[in-house]
């Protein structure tokens, strides 16, 4: 029985203590001392096990936190370049969206112009019907000439059947030059346009370096340009 113990671990008490109070100790001395070493032996490993459980459950604590993080930043920044994405496309959406209903309402604004001008220029045709009102009509042309050229001397070509009436307002218009700009003017007339043509005059001077236009086709064309330049824009 001392070899035995004498054998046995000595971490806590040296060799020699425990072999001398074995002399004086009986076995169950013996068993209760080694009891209460063993016990003892058992309370510091179950406090270095303690202490190495904690040591553990802060290391992971902190490496959760830490992975916590990193992946709470991770998502931040998918949800951020997601939701990034998602308002350029809705941007994108938006422009198409908003490019498309423009050019339908072009289109459509094409549509009604085109029908306006097409019935404008059925109707153009028709204005010299009214000889009244055509002869007003070409009075205010060729005066309108007079003020733009601003020329001592114009020629005037018409329609063969509307040289007679242009003849008949030259006077007026003469007068109404006069009354306007202090000038004197002569003004000399021929036929010259289509027979096809809806009216109108065209005005030159200055053997034909300078010349307008006055025709009423050429003014709906003039009044189209302006007319598809505000609402086609």
């Amino acid at each position: 029985y001392q070899r035995r113990v004498h054998g046995a671990p000595t971490n806590h008490l040296p060799t020699t203590r425990l072999s001398t109070m074995s002399h004086a100790m009986n076995d169950e001395e013996v068993i209760t001392e080694l009891k209460k070493m063993v016990a003892f032996i058992r309370q510091e490993a179950v406090e270095k096990a303690r202490e190495i459980q904690v040591k553990a459950d802060e290391e992971f604590a902190i490496e959760k936190a830490k992975f916590v993080r990193q992946e709470g930043m991770s998502l931040d920044t998918q949800y951020e370049k997601k939701k990034k994405q998602f308002e350029v496309s809705q941007r994108i959406a938006k422009s198409n969206q908003s490019n498309k209903a423009r050019l339908e309402i072009l289109k459509s604004r094409e549509e009604n112009l085109q029908n306006l001008f097409t019935e404008a220029q059925e109707r153009l045709t028709k204005v010299s019907e009214n000889a009244n009102s055509y002869k007003e009509l070409l009075a205010k042309l060729l005066l309108e000439s007079l003020l733009i050229l601003h020329e001592n001397k114009v020629h005037v070509i018409t329609r063969s059947n509307d040289v007679q009436i242009v003849q008949g307002v030259v006077d007026e218009a003469l007068k109404k030059y006069k009354d306007v700009t202090g000038r004197e003017s002569k003004v000399d007339v021929s036929e010259g346009l289509p027979k096809d043509s809806a009216g109108g005059i065209i005005v030159s001077a200055r053997n034909n370096t300078i010349r307008l236009d006055n025709t009423l086709e050429q003014r709906l064309r003039l009044l189209e340009e302006k007319v598809r330049s505000v609402f086609l824009s």
